[in-house]
């Protein structure tokens, strides 16, 4: 299953040219951040908000500064 996702495609060429492979650019991973590190933060804010106010205890980073 590895090789497969990792196996390289022959170079293709259109009229002599070669096309470059693609590749992730630094859009694609600055939106990757937002589609999924956002979401992720904001159930953690929330889940530490909730234990928070069951327990009195604050769970989160912010809490040691």
């Amino acid at each position: 299953m590895w090789k497969k996702l990792f196996k390289r495609h022959p170079v293709q060429t259109v009229m002599g040219y070669r096309i470059p492979e693609p590749r992730l650019t630094g859009m694609a991973v600055w939106w990757a951040l937002i589609y999924l590190g956002l979401p992720l933060l904001a159930i953690g804010m929330l889940m530490d908000g909730l234990i928070q106010l069951a327990t009195g205890v604050c769970t989160g980073v912010w809490c040691y500064f």
